[in-house]
């Protein structure tokens, strides 16, 4: 948990340190950075227009939202443990080894059939969603995914098109 939940931090506040928050300095460019990297994962606050951030910074925080918190937090998402036993499982097929292994402790069957299956849910639901959220209201997909994403995380994060919407897309969220 530890280990997922720093690089689940460093990585994408070394993203956004490059990425966006150029106008800021120093101090603050850092701290922006890292609050944008742990925000999507559990609170949902905001302290910058999310509307303005990049396209790329926009997909990156769909990926923190569905990721979510470490279990037992009430931070919503698939959680960091299903991530890290899905990169265990990649790391071994890509290394051809058959059994996926933490810190030499090789993982269940039944634990990978879960995070696949908790995986594919979360991508669904929120993938699904952002399409007929776009093709209904007829807005980007970015924006849609991104709404769809925050309903499915349950992080309360919103790029402020909601209470333009029809009630078909209310309910989908």
């Amino acid at each position: 948990i530890l280990t997922t939940t720093l690089c689940l931090i460093l990585l994408p506040a070394v993203f956004f340190f490059f990425q966006d928050y150029g106008n800021l300095s120093g101090i603050h460019r850092l701290l922006a950075s890292l609050f944008q990297a742990v925000t999507p994962r559990t609170a949902g606050f905001n302290t910058t227009d999310l509307s303005m951030l990049t396209g790329a910074s926009k997909a990156m925080m769909i990926l923190l939202m569905l990721i979510g918190g470490s279990p037992s937090s009430t931070a919503g998402g698939m959680k960091t443990t299903t991530i890290a036993v899905l990169f265990a499982i990649a790391i071994a097929t890509f290394r051809r080894r058959e059994d996926a292994n933490f810190f030499g402790r090789r993982i269940n069957g039944d634990v990978l059939k879960n995070a696949a299956t908790v995986f594919l849910m979360y991508i669904t639901l929120s993938g699904v969603g952002g399409l007929i959220i776009s093709i209904t209201e007829d807005l980007p997909i970015l924006t849609c995914l991104f709404e769809a994403a925050s309903a499915v995380g349950t992080v309360g994060l919103s790029l402020g098109i909601t209470p333009g919407l029809g009630m078909l897309s209310r309910i989908i969220l």
